[in-house]
């Protein structure tokens, strides 16, 4: 069986997902590791802004908007619904 990982930003509206890598690097890998996107922890995301970016995600019970270019750097396992 094939583990599909996709990048954070590709996660559709309402889908769930595993963080399995972070790929950031300095100062923005140590901000999303405070926010506690590190492995296994599960993601949600929830909102888009009406331009497209950023997304709210729901992350350890606290909900946390996202740029495009920093989720492009985090890799999930989608959850089946």
């Amino acid at each position: 069986m094939a583990v599909n990982i996709i990048p954070l930003h590709e996660l559709p509206l309402g889908g769930t997902g595993v963080v399995r890598n972070l790929l950031a690097q300095g100062s923005v890998r140590r901000r999303l590791l405070d926010l506690g996107l590190i492995n296994n922890t599960p993601v949600q995301a929830l909102l888009r802004s009406p331009v497209g970016d950023p997304v709210a995600y729901k992350i350890r019970g606290a909900v946390i908007a996202l740029r495009s270019e920093e989720a492009q750097t985090i890799y999930v396992e989608p959850s089946e619904a």
